[in-house]
């Protein structure tokens, strides 16, 4: 199923279930039962024509972003840094987070140096602390698509390396279009994921080649934090990033950036410069 939340005439969100051309509503339905809906009962119930709702981000305010840095051997090598002996995790605030056709804004604080980051991004369905890595995936809800959008100079270049706020600016997790459960998505190393820029494809790689797979990472970080309904973890990203192209390829105003998986789709996002 594809699961997600949005609005029509500029009304409420709402949750529903998006088949072809069309979007059924979804009753109230947690995060940790959309495996449980009745996919059959949802499709006799009210139903609006794709083309006329917005789409908004499936998940809106998770308890925690979660992401994972160099977790693909391409992205290792143009970063200049060594194999991974574990996960490399840090965070993102969840105010960056936006939905499908919003705008990135390039902040006043960081114009200049601003970074795609394609990514597939889990979101976790079932609470859990110390999960094994057998078990991992009984705790995943679905998956959806993500740029991990980053502000180069202040990740980078500020006294401590800010990794945090440089990649936590308002806007900087476009995410959607919506969640594809695990049954529909398949088995995620065969998936690819890609981005473009204006139509020029920049990033692509296969799920399969992840150097830590979506078990290891849950198994990892849930050593740490506990893991709840809705929260998102973000896999990494391939080579390509616009910060190792020579020269370097920063995200411009009136830019336009989208992001697919395969068996999920994508999202876009134009590129705007912050207003005065």
């Amino acid at each position: 199923m594809r699961v997600g939340r949005f609005s029509l005439d500029g009304r409420a969100p709402r949750l529903g279930l998006f088949k072809e051309d069309a979007v059924y509503e979804v009753p109230g339905a947690p995060i940790e039962m959309l495996g449980d809906i009745d996919e059959a009962a949802v499709l006799r119930g009210p139903r609006h024509e794709l083309a006329r709702v917005r789409l908004l981000p499936p998940v809106a305010r998770p308890s925690k972003v979660l992401c994972v840095g160099i977790n693909y051997v391409p992205h290792m090598e143009e970063s200049d840094f060594e194999r991974p002996a574990e996960p490399i995790f840090f965070s993102k605030l969840p105010s960056a987070i936006i939905g499908p056709d919003e705008a990135i804004i390039l902040p006043k604080a960081a114009p200049r140096r601003v970074d795609y980051e394609a990514e597939l991004v889990v979101v976790v369905g079932r609470r859990g602390r110390d999960i094994e890595a057998a078990e991992a995936l009984e705790h995943v809800a679905g998956y959806t698509v993500g740029n991990d959008v980053s502000a180069r100079d202040w990740q980078l270049k500020k006294p401590g390396a800010q990794w945090l706020l440089g990649k936590s600016f308002d806007t900087f997790l476009p995410l959607g279009p919506w969640i594809v459960t695990p049954d529909e998505f398949g088995d995620p190393a065969s998936r690819r994921v890609r981005c473009t820029v204006n139509g020029e494809q920049l990033q692509e790689d296969a799920l399969a080649n992840l150097i830590f797979d979506i078990p290891a990472l849950i198994a990892y970080v849930s050593q740490v934090a506990t893991l709840e309904p809705g929260d998102l973890i973000m896999t990494g990203t391939p080579g390509g990033v616009g910060q190792s192209r020579t020269p370097p390829r920063w995200l411009q105003d009136g830019d336009v950036v989208e992001t697919s998986i395969d068996s999920i789709g994508g999202i876009r996002n134009p590129v705007r410069a912050s207003p005065a």
